[in-house]
This record gives C-alpha cells, structure tokens and sequence, in this order.
C-alpha cells in the first residue's frame, strides 16, 4: 500500500512552507502538520544479528580454567585462569560437557571444531570435512553485506598451533577449507581498500569471468553424459565449486561502483604477530561489524607466536602436554590462559562501547564464541566452549553444566536457530539446547 503524505491542516498558514520560484523547502517534520506517525514509521531497523567464531589451538590448563563442575549456576567461582574476564562475569557464561563424537585425532585443533564431521565419513577418501556453523549461518546472515562471512587466520603461525593440518577453521558446503586474511594488515585492506580500477575496467573483468564460468558449465554438462557414477560423483563436486564462484562473482556485481566504507583507525602496521597481532585483529573484527561489512567471523588465532612475544620458551606442543611436566610448561600454558582471556576483556569492552544506530551497543546483538576442539594435549571431550554477547539469547553469567558428551552441534544448531537462520539440524546434531538460553 502506498504511503500517503500527511495532510496539512487547515488552521497551519501557508507562510510555515517556504517557496521560490523553483523549489519547495519543506520546514521539519512539526507533529502540528501531522507528522508524529509518519516519523515513527521512518525510525532506523533493529541492528541485524552476528556470529564471532574465535578459535584456538592446544586446549587450556584444564584444572584452572573451567568452573567447578559442583558449582553450576551464576554463583560458581570464577576460575584463576579467568580472573581478567571477572567484570564480564555477568555477560559471558561457560558451557561444559560438550564435545564432537566423531573426532578421534587429538591434533585436530580446529579442522572439525565448527563442522563435527567425520574424517572418515567418506567411503573411499582418507580425508571428509562438511560445512561449518559459520558457513551456515552466512547463507542467511550475509545476504545483504559485502562479504558473505570472513574468515580471518593466524598465517603462517597455523601450521605450528595446535590447527590440525594448518587449513582453516571454517568449510564450505564441499567440506573444503574456505581461506582468508592472514594477518592484520590483509584483514584490513579487504575491508576497507580503495578499488581505483576504472569502473568500466571492472565490469570488463566480470564480464570474462561470468564468461569463462558459463563455458565451464556448459562443457561440463556435455562431459557428463559419457562419464560412469563414480566419475559423475566427481563432477558434481566441480560444478558445486563453479556454482560457488557464480555467487562470489554475483556479489561482486552487486557491489561494483559501491565505495568501501571509512575504516575507524589507520592502516595496521606490518610484521604484528602473537599478543599485538590478535588485539588488533579483534579491533579489525569490530570495525567489520561496526561497518556492516559482513555478519559472520570466524578468526583463527596463533598460539606459537603468542607464546613468544609473551616472552615464553616452551615449544607450544609440549606445553599442550603439561601433565607431568616441569613446572616452566605448566607456568607457560597458564601465561598463555591469562594474556588470552585478557585480550578477549579488551574484545568485550570494545563489543560494549561500540554503539548501534538505535543506541544499543554491538555487544547487544552479536554472540561471540571462544573455544577450541581440544581441552588439553590429546584430550577431545568437554570442548572449552565460552558464549558472550546477547545476540542469540543465551543464558549469560553462569557455569552451564550439560550431561557428559552433549553433542557439540547441539549448541551450533541452537546459536543458528537463535540468531535467527533457518536450519533444521546442523552435523550431528540430536536437538536445540534449552539448557543454554535465556
């Protein structure tokens, strides 16, 4: 239905209009003139929903980290380990017992935390992966920004930290590892770079790609007719990778000619790594939100290089295996626990003091998760899992004790559900938890 513009009374001169002989200037929006409804229905949107996913590798010193299990509820006492986090205590809840049944390699960090699949789940291939929560949630989530989802990674520190084999934290549909900036100073050029490519020069580039894909489709539809199952399998495979590339390059379309947004601080500076280079990435995933550009994050964070610009000695791995070991590891891995929570207090005060059009904070709309596939050395079961922000709902400042072995995409499928995406299950996933909301 059409909106109809607000009658002027009768008893308002005409004199309140100011004219000129080609143009009216319309005075502001008095409710005299029957404006108190009209403005309402211009009142800006509700904030959208985001989802943070930030992993870890090697797990946390488990008897100093996690709330007693007798102590279920908000009056559990805040373990040493994190101690930084206690003005939050309110506004972060951890959630125990959670775990991926079907992961069995302890150096599997972070390459089934955010999918639970089965690396054997694929008859005749000695590797499987599917898609994880974050690529779930952006299909519904990153519609309307310029980035789908980002996800951000620790570089050439992975392959050293506890990640498994040093890919990615996030898969797509495929269960193929989707890459991403490496480190701050990419992470802040993808979002805030200036394209000065000609926009002609541009829609050319588009144009050949969107060719070369449509070629790629069409030779391979004829290809399919000569080819056996197994070979067809392998195909669908390709096309789904094509039909992939098709939807990036239909964002680029979307967004072509549009400028990037201001960034709200400068340029990074090169070569950060461990302790500097996660507290500015977590600016850099502020700023993401902050900006609209994406909704969904996932951020891959080192362990190696933060171990050494705390100025720690121990090898990352060995210090993952602490049990039984000389006191200087086990003071290593509780160094590593405290600077880690400390930075996630600073992430948390910035989610808080970054305000939304509506005046809301950011922190009120988003939910952030911080955890890691390992609890300790090789051991997989009751998953660290640390859940802030009041995007989803969640039931914050409590010790939340669920049954041994819940599975953990229970807890995905119910921050997806919550945050409003459309799923009705998610890996091998048995139901929502009521348990965890509000």
């Amino acid at each position: 239905m059409p909106i109809r513009a607000p009658q002027v009374s009768s008893q308002v001169s005409r004199r309140q209009l100011l004219t000129t002989g080609t143009a009216v200037i319309a005075l502001p929006a008095f409710e005299s003139f029957g404006f108190r409804r009209f403005a309402a229905a211009a009142s800006p949107a509700a904030p959208p929903k985001r989802l943070v996913f930030l992993g870890f590798g090697w797990g946390v010193t488990e008897d100093e980290w996690y709330p007693k299990l007798d102590q279920p509820g908000s009056a559990y006492a805040l373990p040493p380990l994190l101690e930084p986090l206690a003005k939050h205590k309110n506004d972060f809840s951890i959630v125990q017992g959670l775990w991926n049944r079907f992961t069995g390699n302890g150096h599997y960090g972070s390459t089934f935390w955010l999918t639970g699949a089965n690396e054997y789940g694929a008859p005749g291939q000695s590797f499987f992966n599917s898609i994880s929560v974050d690529q779930a949630a952006a299909r519904s989530l990153g519609v309307e920004t310029r980035f789908e989802s980002l996800a951000f990674d620790c570089g050439a520190a992975a392959a050293g930290s506890g990640h498994g084999p040093g890919l990615s934290l996030s898969w797509d549909a495929r269960g193929k590892p989707v890459g991403g900036p490496r480190n701050p100073v990419e992470a802040f050029h993808r979002l805030f770079a200036k394209d000065t490519t000609p926009l002609e020069q541009q829609q050319a580039v588009l144009r050949q790609r969107r060719s070369i894909l449509d070629n790629a489709l069409e030779n391979a539809r004829d290809l399919s007719r000569s080819l056996g199952v197994t070979d067809r399998d392998k195909l669908d495979e390709y096309l789904q990778g094509i039909r992939d590339l098709e939807q990036r390059l239909s964002r680029d379309e979307q967004w072509i000619g549009k400028a990037r947004p201001e960034p709200p601080f400068g340029e990074p500076e090169p070569g950060l790594v461990g302790r500097e280079e996660v507290q500015l990435m977590y600016d850099i995933i502020v700023a993401a939100m902050q900006t609209d550009s994406t909704r969904v994050l996932t951020y891959r964070q080192p362990v190696t290089t933060l171990l050494t610009s705390l100025g720690l000695k121990t090898e990352a791995h060995t210090m993952s295996h602490y049990h039984g070991r000389p006191g200087d590891v086990v003071e290593s891995s509780r160094k590593r626990d405290l600077a880690q929570s400390e930075l996630l207090a600073g992430l948390i005060d910035k989610l808080k003091a970054t305000k939304e059009p509506d005046g809301s904070s950011l922190f009120d709309h988003v939910t952030v998760v911080y955890g890691s596939n390992i609890r300790t050395g090789h051991s997989l079961d009751n998953c660290p899992t640390l859940i802030t922000g009041r995007g989803a709902g969640v039931r914050l400042g409590e010790n939340i004790v669920l049954p041994k072995n819940t599975p953990l995409c229970n807890a995905w499928l119910t921050l997806l559900r919550q945050s409003s995406v459309a799923i009705e299950s998610f890996g091998d996933s048995t139901g929502i938890l009521d348990a965890i909301l509000a």
